[in-house]
């Protein structure tokens, strides 16, 4: 089936193992090879992590994985580099506004805007009747 092998690093130049069982791995989520070694996929994987390696960088989304740069997630960096694991493409760009449905407070009975379609059996809030429940 696979046999263990020896790869060269892309970005340091050594040699590292790529064992039977990451073979499989690999090949059972349809990865490439990965083109670097462990240690650099963790250094790389540590900067994306701390915010800097793409705009958007200080985002929720951005933390794990998605768009990196130049080549797309685990394809470029191997499993243990995060890759898809979540998130997407942050870009640092506006969101569109969020959808706003009319609802009656079940509390106060004014007109609430929710970012939820109500269903039916369940009560909604207005902003002010919502909060004094909460606090």
């Amino acid at each position: 089936m696979y046999q263990d092998k020896t790869l060269t690093c892309a970005d340091c130049g050594q040699e590292f193992a790529f064992s039977s069982s990451e073979q499989q791995f690999y090949a059972d989520r349809q990865f490439s090879e990965p083109r670097r070694c462990p240690s650099c996929r963790a250094s790389r994987k540590a900067a994306r992590g701390s915010g800097g390696s793409y705009a958007g960088g200080g985002s929720s989304y951005s933390s794990g994985g998605g768009y990196t740069g130049g080549s797309i997630g685990s394809y470029g960096g191997g499993y243990s580099g995060g890759g898809y694991s979540g998130g997407g493409y942050s870009g640092g760009g506006s969101r569109a506004p969020r959808e706003m449905f009319t609802a009656t407070c079940s509390s106060c009975g004014r007109e609430a805007k929710v970012p939820f379609r109500p269903t039916s059996g369940k009560p909604v809030y207005c902003n002010e009747c919502f909060a004094s429940r909460r606090g």
